[in-house]
């Protein structure tokens, strides 16, 4: 089965793939620069990347910068200069400072959803860096398109529509979720919609589609029968040996039944998609885990109000603390029952 290269202005990524951010500390540079190895688009999640340094706990915006900006340079090397992206999401503290530190590192594209990254453009001027949003449906294609058209004279690089069917926070509220099954049919729209941008701006604009992405028929479908340029996948790459997860938390993956797999409600509002473990049934019930440190990671978390705290909670899971963690996944990580390697698993999605 061939597929044509996804092509982002200059960024050509021979496989039309792109491995989705995944924080806390699942997708950094290991992953990412395997990914883009082999040709395919590799992505840095910018949730909290510092959390392993020595100095995470008494200056938490240096730590983090610093291991963003070590991640970026060491995806690169072990991609022998691949494509390299990195996911942040408006939500978060520091964000224009993430948005700079990807600039100076050499990162080559900027993916960011969690929110509408509405003055992305502002924090990215002058430099060669991409721009992505990603969208869950036309409405929130047409706010950001049109913002960034009318305030600063810019268009994004590359489009993802995200589906209800990802991991990790969702851009969806929770009554619509299980409304949204016709997300199919926002794809096709979104792509006629930005056509009118690629003619005012002479220049193409990909869309690539994610969530529940999980074999080469789905990828099949969305670029062959809906037209998308290519797609986001991440919870495959999960059970890769690249992957920088615990083995625990790897195999929670290859372990987990359908049923398992569920909507939880983030401490922080939103609704997400993970393992329903004992910890977060009992959270759910009992009425939390008190909040013993604050690591500021978003804007809109007041830690006296929420019934645990997530980035402890992603911190557990990433390193295979499985009875205190979140383990966020997508929802056919059921599906997966082995460890595989980066390049088996591409090769296996497409050819």
């Amino acid at each position: 089965m061939n597929f044509k290269p996804l092509v982002i202005g200059n960024l050509i990524a021979s496989i039309p793939i792109i491995q989705g951010g995944m924080g806390v500390g699942i997708s950094l540079s290991s992953l990412a620069g395997a990914v883009a190895k082999e040709g395919a688009i590799g992505v840095i999640s910018a949730a909290q990347p510092g959390f392993m340094e020595k100095d995470f706990l008494t200056d938490i915006a240096a730590a983090n910068k610093r291991a963003l900006s070590y991640h970026i340079k060491k995806a690169k090397e072990i991609s022998n200069n691949g494509i390299i992206g990195v996911n942040i999401m408006v939500a978060v503290t520091h964000y224009e400072e993430y948005v700079k530190c990807c600039i100076e590192s050499g990162a080559d594209l900027i993916i960011s959803g969690a929110g509408l990254p509405i003055n992305l453009p502002e924090y990215t001027k002058g430099s060669d860096i991409k721009i992505a949003p990603i969208v869950s449906s036309l409405k929130a294609a047409n706010v950001i398109l049109h913002r960034w058209d009318k305030k600063y004279s810019q268009t994004a690089d590359l489009i993802v529509i995200e589906g209800p069917k990802a991991g990790g926070h969702l851009g969806f509220h929770m009554e619509e979720i299980e409304k949204l099954e016709n997300i199919d049919e926002e794809i096709p729209k979104i792509i006629e919609f930005k056509k009118q941008y690629e003619v005012k701006y002479g220049k193409k604009i990909p869309v690539v589609f994610g969530g529940g992405v999980y074999d080469k028929n789905d990828i099949d479908y969305y670029i062959n029968k809906l037209g998308a340029d290519g797609v986001q996948i991440a919870t495959r790459f999960v059970a890769t040996e690249e992957c920088d997860a615990s083995e625990k938390f790897k195999q929670a993956y290859v372990n987990a039944k359908k049923e398992d797999i569920g909507i939880v409600k983030s401490p922080v509002g939103m609704p997400g998609r993970a393992i329903l473990n004992d910890y977060i049934k009992e959270t759910a019930i009992l009425g939390g885990d008190p909040v013993k440190k604050c690591f500021k990671c978003l804007n809109k978390c007041n830690p006296a109000k929420i019934p645990y705290c997530i980035s402890k909670a992603l911190f557990n899971a990433a390193e295979g603390k499985l009875d205190k963690a979140l383990i966020f996944c997508g929802e056919n990580a059921w599906r997966i029952n082995e460890i595989t390697t980066v390049k088996k698993l591409i090769k296996e999605l497409t050819e």
